[in-house]
């Protein structure tokens, strides 16, 4: 693990994408067989504003003490870094959790009130890197308890109790690609992208 990535300047986009393998055949008459092979990630590609050399030299030497892919590193993507619902506090899993779930029981939530987590959140379990999306509202009863489905699949187990990161979401990743480049203008104006991939 090699750091933070830096949160100055902030990107003027990022790009969020879902990848996950899946073998997909067609017969001549239309029938369709798919089957997904285990490991989805996320990979997220950032582009900054323009930048003077000052503003650029703290994002090329963190890149450089990546050794290109060699290293992994932490990043909380600007924009979706915090939940969209109206979570606060701590909220935990009410039940251990097996890998491969897409559902768990949360607890410890403001009682009976919705979208607690909203759809499209992105949100991790403490002592795990990977990082899930929340594809149901998760709402709560009278005793602040709920039901939340998650995508993808859980890909290891979750012992009870454990609390959700849902507000600075940081995702593990690492470079894409062993060449990184930069473009910079007669005025010394840089121009800088950068694509990363989840680490699992």
């Amino acid at each position: 693990m090699s750091g933070t990535f830096p949160t100055s300047p902030a990107p003027r986009n990022a790009n969020i994408r879902s990848q996950q393998t899946t073998i997909v055949s067609v017969t001549a008459s239309g029938r369709k067989q798919a089957r997904q092979i285990d490991g989805q990630k996320f990979a997220i590609t950032l582009q900054f504003p323009t930048m003077t050399r000052a503003e650029f030299a703290p994002i090329q030497a963190f890149i450089m003490k990546q050794r290109s892919r060699l290293e992994n590193f932490t990043i909380v993507p600007p924009t979706v870094k915090n939940a969209l619902g109206s979570a606060s506090g701590t909220i935990s899993v009410d039940g251990a959790l097996t890998a491969g779930t897409t559902t768990a029981n949360i607890d410890g939530m403001t009682v009976s009130t919705n979208g607690i987590l909203k759809a499209g959140d992105y949100f991790r379990f403490t002592g795990q890197t990977k990082v899930y999306m929340a594809v149901e509202d998760l709402n709560s009863d009278g005793y602040g308890e709920g039901t939340l489905t998650f995508e993808p699949p859980l890909r290891a187990n979750v012992n009870d109790n454990v609390a959700l990161i849902y507000d600075n979401v940081d995702f593990t990743v690492s470079l894409t690609n062993d060449v990184q480049e930069f473009d910079v203008g007669v005025q010394e104006y840089f121009n800088y992208e950068i694509d990363l991939i989840e680490v699992l």
